[in-house]
């Protein structure tokens, strides 16, 4: 837009930069569209801007050199340019996730062996889907696959099925529950024998490749203690919260307190949903009523103190739970009193997550530099 007091108009600044083109294009900078229609003269002052297709384009400052160099070459020595370039936004990418159709992941965790931690998750997961939740569980316990059996699905084997192009692994559908376990993937004959880097790639296979879906909630059984499986879950997904099972006795509390540990730790920082005891007591078939503390009493009330955390349940040690994992018809399936004990314990997992991500901000995965 020119006046009477400049030296140039529009026109002839247009036509200075027709000599300008942006290196393998086939119009000039104004031809093509860069030069944007707000050109300003003002005596010897001209600004403009400069549309660029790339955020960090590698000829940005080439092309505002030759512009600035036309103007000179064919206006005057004189002049002083203002160009701005115009750069597009670069998009803002999601971090990946591997699972996009899961709402929320809970590991179930425990310090040590033995205090009934996949007869737990299988029956919370039984449990969750009996109230109408989709649920998938993996069993990510490598080395002691007992999922399996537990939701009678021992000798199955997963299809794959082809998706969007790629192949993943179909789980097997028991109980109203999705599940993936490596017990589907080797012989129940022979001890598994893998360095922590294979077990952790199984695991790794099983995540990124299962078919799961659409899901409320995907539990995954991690084996005992801390291990490189923990490290390989929380470098791969963001959990949503992790339970922890423990009994009442010392050396159960204790080994728990240190997975409590783990995932509180500031670079992991995935919240701990509760801990759960198993075995509170004893309770006989034939006296329903009767309780025997006889792994001690309090234990998980004194953790949860002592971690700020939660006790959100107690399961008594009852043969029919047992039996129930031996048949492979988890005993949440069945209207008892410890079935309703189950469906109870799910509903205040329920709770626990809805309350967590109403105040908490969603779990990133762990990144894990090098040195």
């Amino acid at each position: 837009m020119s006046n009477s007091t400049n030296a140039f108009t529009t026109e002839q600044v247009l036509a200075a930069l027709k000599h300008v083109s942006y290196p393998g294009a086939d119009l000039d900078i104004v031809s093509s569209g860069m030069v944007q229609d707000d050109v300003e003269v003002e005596g010897n002052r001209v600004s403009f801007s400069l549309r660029f297709q790339k955020a960090r384009d590698p000829f940005q400052k080439s092309v505002i050199r030759a512009s600035e160099r036309a103007l000179r070459d064919y206006l005057s020595e004189e002049i002083e340019a203002e160009i701005h370039p115009l750069l597009p936004t670069p998009p803002v990418t999601e971090p990946e996730r591997p699972l996009p159709g899961v709402k929320n992941i809970i590991a179930v965790s425990s310090g040590k062996g033995g205090v009934g931690k996949s007869t737990i998750t299988t029956n919370l997961a039984v449990a969750l889907a009996k109230l109408g939740y989709r649920v998938g569980l993996l069993d990510a316990d490598i080395y002691g696959p007992s999922v399996p059996r537990m939701m009678g699905a021992e000798g199955a084997k997963p299809l794959l099925a082809e998706v969007e192009g790629k192949e993943l692994i179909d789980p097997v559908i028991r109980h109203g529950v999705k599940l993936l376990s490596i017990g589907f993937f080797i012989d129940p004959e022979h001890a598994l024998i893998w360095r922590g880097t294979m077990a952790s790639n199984a695991l790794g296979q099983l995540i990124r490749e299962g078919n799961w879906g659409d899901l409320d909630y995907l539990l995954i059984d991690l084996p005992p203690g801390t291990s490189d499986i923990h490290l390989t879950l929380i470098q791969t997904l963001g959990i949503t919260g992790a339970l922890v099972v423990t009994t009442p006795q010392s050396v159960a509390t204790d080994d728990a307190r240190k997975g409590i540990s783990m995932f509180q730790d500031e670079k992991v920082n995935v919240p701990v949903l509760g801990i759960v005891e198993n075995m509170s007591w004893f309770t006989p078939a034939e006296l329903p009523q009767n309780r025997y503390y006889i792994f001690g009493k309090g234990g998980g009330e004194r953790l949860a103190k002592e971690t700020e955390t939660k006790l959100i349940a107690q399961i008594p040690l009852v043969q029919s739970v047992q039996e129930a994992a031996d048949e492979g018809t988890p005993i949440a399936l069945k209207e008892s009193i410890m079935g309703q004990t189950f469906v109870d314990f799910a509903t205040k997992v329920v709770q626990a997550v809805e309350e967590r991500n109403r105040t908490l901000a969603p779990t990133n995965k762990v990144e894990v530099t090098k040195r």
